[in-house]
């Protein structure tokens, strides 16, 4: 069982557009998509679509939106109450994948709303495999909230505790490494690698895996168990205390990136709880993260839409400080096939 929480879900509407986005114009829609989203839901979905046993925790009323499209698409969940309506996020994409996103800041949630959360991910964690602590807070959640969740789950199950990942950005992110919880697994994307690493900018790591992965290795030399950093169109990268790959995937013709990161997240997990190697995990990430770029909207892939088979990866050799640019060494593709 994955556990996701995700503490600022949204109703995310995309809307795809024939034309480039030109401002203070009116523009005619090809077509428009609505899910409920927010990154742990998105990863959940992902894994039910591919019949991965999954819950999603996270705040809103019965009637609410969000869960009436969780309900719809038969995605397992637990819900606080909060007596406001969710945000909705509204993305624009064009012909040739740019997207731009509008995302709302959310309902403040109080100390009552964010107890009976946390009681609530205590519960689920019960024989869980992994927790998923993703996305933004909204306004007034202190920014050290996931550290409290991590402390609460492994003090709740000291020897039993499921592996832990993370996937945010700005403050939540930077204050959850500050507080020394150490997540089993940190997912960021080439920006949020920068912010938390401290080397050269987003733009930078993007471009030069070997730069991204020395970033990466710092973490892990801080605590981190694993940093699974998507790339955009370059792929991503897992560093780990044992190694560092890298892997690509053939271009795809790009109908939306919003939750690609998510999507990857979730191939992930299922390749890791399969029994996956690292690198077969990494494979699947990215097959997945491809997968997702290609379809419409904020729209998941299943398993069966993925081509992990067609992702080409190889070892990179990183130097004992773990700070200088890894070497690159590559490896033959290993074969295998994905289980959930």
């Amino acid at each position: 069982m994955i556990i996701t929480l995700t503490v600022n879900p949204s109703l995310d509407r995309t809307v795809e557009l024939a034309e480039e986005l030109t401002r203070g114009e009116v523009q005619r829609a090809t077509s428009a998509h609505q899910e409920s989203g927010g990154k742990g839901v998105n990863v959940c979905r992902a894994l039910s679509a591919s019949g991965v046993a999954s819950t999603a925790v996270l705040p809103g009323d019965p009637g609410d939106p969000v869960l009436a499209g969780l309900r719809t698409a038969g995605v397992p969940f637990r819900s606080v109450p909060i007596g406001t309506p969710l945000r909705s996020n509204i993305t624009l994409t064009e012909r040739d994948g740019t997207t731009t996103k509008i995302n709302e800041p959310g309902p403040q949630l109080g100390t009552t709303a964010l107890s009976a959360l946390l009681d609530v991910v205590l519960d689920e964690c019960a024989g869980a495999t992994w927790l998923v602590l993703a996305g933004s807070l909204p306004p007034g959640v202190p920014t050290t909230f996931y550290a409290t969740v991590i402390d609460a789950v492994r003090g709740r199950y000291p020897d039993t505790a499921p592996l832990i990942a993370v996937d945010s950005s700005g403050a939540p992110l930077i204050d959850t490494l500050a507080a020394g919880v150490r997540p089993d697994l940190l997912k960021p994307n080439a920006e949020e690698l920068a912010e938390s690493s401290g080397i050269a900018d987003g733009d930078a790591l993007e471009t030069d895996p070997a730069l991204a992965a020395a970033a990466a290795a710092t973490l892990v030399g801080k605590g981190v168990g694993a940093v699974l950093a998507t790339l955009g169109a370059r792929g991503a990268l897992l560093v780990t205390a044992d190694g560092a790959w890298e892997a690509t995937h053939p271009p795809v013709a790009a109908r939306s990136t919003v939750g690609a990161g998510d999507s990857a997240l979730a191939g992930y997990l299922l390749a890791h709880t399969g029994g996956g190697s690292p690198e077969h995990c990494l494979r699947q990430a990215v097959a997945h993260g491809s997968a997702a770029a290609a379809l419409p909207g904020s729209t998941v892939p299943a398993l069966s839409q993925t081509t992990p088979d067609a992702v080409t990866s190889r070892r990179l050799l990183l130097s004992p400080t773990s700070t200088n640019a890894p070497l690159d060494a590559p490896l033959p593709k290993e074969e295998g096939q994905w289980h959930s």
